[in-house]
């Protein structure tokens, strides 16, 4: 796994998006897909960029993938975000 900028990963708005369903609920891929522009195969590339920057993590229940939101992931964001309150 790679490690991906996690600011990066969250500049795209369509990762944005993912996010926000994955905030809601963990998901499948085609229930992801559902609610975007992009093809399925472009919205799991989506994923694996949001999964290498640690954003989400997935498990597996039989054939189905399912995404959720890794709230330890958001630790590097929220750090950096908090040096501006403090």
């Amino acid at each position: 796994m790679s490690n991906m900028d996690p600011f990066a990963a969250i500049a795209d708005r369509n990762r944005r998006y993912l996010l926000e369903e994955l905030r809601r609920a963990p998901k499948t891929v085609n229930e992801l897909a559902q609610g975007l522009p992009i093809s399925r195969p472009a919205v799991s590339q989506h994923l694996k960029a949001l999964l290498d920057s640690n954003l989400v993590s997935v498990t597996s229940d039989g054939t189905k993938r399912i995404y959720a939101v890794n709230s330890r992931g958001f630790d590097k964001l929220n750090l950096w975000l908090d040096q501006f309150w403090g």
